[in-house]
C-alpha cells in the first residue's frame, strides 16, 4: 500500500482522555476512532491488526478441532430466560424490543443460543465430541467503560463452546482449548499465564484466565516464577491424545487473580520465585458440567440407550482487548512495536526523497518485487522531511523500515532498520529485500 492511497489519520498530539499507553498510541497511531463511550470504529490500520488476529486464533482452533460457524449479534430474550440467567445477569445486557414487542438483547455471549442450535440437531453420543465456536461483536454496557479498547462496550470475541457425553470428555475438550490457548497466544507474540480465576456470571467449577503481565493491568496477579518458562506446546502437538501432563506442567505452578489468591500458598514459595504483578486478562476457559443443557433440554442418547444431559464448557478470547494488551506489552517512548505475526505491514519502505527519479526509481522496484514475494509493504511516497517520515514509521511500529535515500543510493546501498532494537544495517539494494524476502 502506498502512503499517499492509503487512509492514516495519525495525531501528533496525544488526545487527552488517552489514560493508558494503548489508548494513546491506538488513537495517534490511526487504529481507532471513538464513536462514543467504550465504542470505537476501527481504522484501516487497525482492521488489519484485527484481522492477523482474527487468523491466528482461527489456525489454532481449527487445529485443535473447534468447527466455526457465525451467530448473530442480537438475541431473543426467551433463549435467556430459560436458562434462568435473563434477570440474574445485571444492568451490562443491553435489553431491547424489537417492532412487535418481542423482548431481545445485544449478545454479551451466547451460551445460551449455541445450546439451543446443539438440541435442535444432535441426537446421539455418536455425534459428540463437538466444538463449536465463532469470532463476533459483543456487547457489556459497561458502568465505566475506560482505557480504550481495554475495556469497551463493544467488543470482538472468539467464543468457542464444547459439548459432551460424560465429565471425563468435557475435561478432555477443556484440556484441548487450554493448549490451543497457550499455542495462540505464543504465536501472537505474547506471553500469556493461565490462572485460577473466578467463574463470574458463566459460572462452573473450573475455569482459568489467561492473564498478560502489564504495569497498566486490570488487576492484581500472582505466580510461581517458573511459570513464566513452562515450554509451549509445540505445532506439532497431538490434540487426539493425552494432553493432561502439558495442562499439568502450567496448573501445578502456583498462577492466580486477585479473587482467588491465597496469601498461604502464596508464601510458602521461595521469596525469590514469587512474583506479585499487574495484569491483562485476554482469554478464559470454563467447564460449567450441565449447567446450560439441564434447564434448556439438550440431551443426547448415550451408549446405555438413556438420555443424557450433556456436559459443556466455553472457551474465550478477547480479540480486540489483545490489541490493547499486546500494545502495553510490546511499546516504548516512539510507538508501537508490532510482532512479525500481526503487523499491519510487515515492512515500512521510506523514500527519503520523493519525487526524486533515482530514488522513485528504486523504491518502486523494491516495492514490486517485495510485493510480489507476498510481503506486506506501506510504502511511504510522501513528499515530507526526514523527521516527520520516521517518527509516523515508529509510531506505527512496523516491524521493519527500508530506508532508501540520495546518498546512500550513490553507493548502492540501503539502510534496513529492525523496529524492535533499533539495530540498522547498512545493505546493498539486493542484500536487504533479499533479508526481507527469507524472513
Amino acid at each position: 500500500m502506498r502512503l499517499s492511497r492509503s487512509f492514516l489519520p495519525i495525531l501528533r498530539e496525544t488526545p487527552k482522555e488517552a489514560e493508558i499507553v494503548s489508548h494513546r498510541l491506538m488513537l495517534r497511531a490511526g487504529l481507532i476512532r471513538q464513536q462514543s463511550a467504550g465504542i470505537y470504529s476501527w481504522l484501516p490500520l487497525g482492521k488489519r491488526v484485527l484481522a492477523n488476529i482474527e487468523r491466528i486464533v482461527r489456525e489454532e482452533q481449527d487445529r485443535a478441532g473447534a468447527i466455526e460457524v457465525l451467530m448473530p449479534t442480537l438475541q431473543s430474550a426467551d433463549l435467556w430466560k430459560e436458562s434462568g440467567r435473563y434477570d440474574d445477569y445485571g444492568k451490562e445486557m443491553l435489553r431491547i424490543e424489537d417492532r412487535h414487542e418481542r423482548a431481545m438483547l445485544y449478545g454479551p455471549t451466547n451460551e445460551e443460543m449455541i445450546t439451543d442450535i446443539f438440541r435442535s440437531y444432535v441426537r446421539s453420543y455418536k455425534e459428540l465430541p463437538l466444538n463449536l465456536y465463532h469470532i463476533q461483536w459483543k456487547f457489556r454496557d459497561e458502568v465505566r467503560p475506560r482505557f480504550g479498547v481495554m475495556r469497551g462496550r463493544e467488543f470482538l470475541m472468539k467464543d468457542a463452546y464444547s459439548f459432551d457425553i460424560d465429565e471425563a470428555a468435557a475435561r478432555r475438550a477443556y484440556n484441548r482449548m487450554f493448549v490451543a490457548y497457550l499455542r495462540t497466544f505464543d504465536r501472537l507474540g505474547v506471553k500469556a499465564i493461565p490462572m485460577r480465576a473466578d467463574s463470574g456470571p458463566i459460572g462452573g467449577d473450573a475455569t482459568h484466565e489467561f492473564i498478560v503481565l502489564a504495569a497498566t493491568g486490570e488487576s492484581a496477579v500472582f505466580l510461581d516464577k517458573a511459570a513464566l518458562d513452562t515450554p509451549i506446546p509445540p505445532a506439532d502437538v497431538d490434540f487426539d491424545g493425552d494432553l493432561t501432563p502439558i495442562v499439568a506442567a502450567w496448573t501445578e505452578k502456583y498462577a492466580a487473580t486477585e479473587e482467588m489468591h491465597d496469601k498461604a500458598v502464596f508464601e510458602a514459595l521461595p521469596e525469590d520465585q514469587r512474583i506479585e504483578a499487574r495484569g491483562i486478562e485476554v482469554g478464559q476457559v470454563f467447564y460449567f458440567g450441565t449447567k446450560y443443557s439441564e434447564p434448556m433440554g439438550a440431551k443426547v442418547t448415550g451408549p446405555d440407550g438413556v438420555e443424557h444431559a450433556v456436559h459443556m464448557g466455553s472457551y474465550g478470547i478477547g480479540v480486540s482487548r489483545l490489541v490493547a494488551a499486546i500494545i502495553e506489552a510490546s511499546h516504548d517512548e516512539a510507538g508501537i512495536i508490532w510482532p512479525e505475526s500481526i503487523a499491519p505491514y510487515r515492512v515500512g519502505l521510506i523514500n527519503m526523497k520523493a519525487g526524486d527519479d533515482a530514488t522513485d526509481t528504486v523504491c518502486n522496484a523494491i516495492y514490486e518485487r517485495l510485493t510480489n514475494a507476498g510481503i506486506e509493504v506501506l510504502y511511504d511516497d510522501l513528499d515530507q522531511r526526514a523527521g516527520a517520515k520516521f517518527a509516523t514509521m515508529d509510531l506505527i511500529g512496523l516491524p521493519w523500515q527500508l530506508i532508501v535515500g540520495p546518498r546512500g543510493l550513490a553507493n548502492g546501498e540501503v539502510e534496513l532498520k529492525r523496529r524492535a532494537t533499533g539495530e540498522r544495517e547498512t545493505l546493498t539494494i539486493d542484500a536487504a529485500v533479499n533479508r526481507l524476502i527469507a524472513g
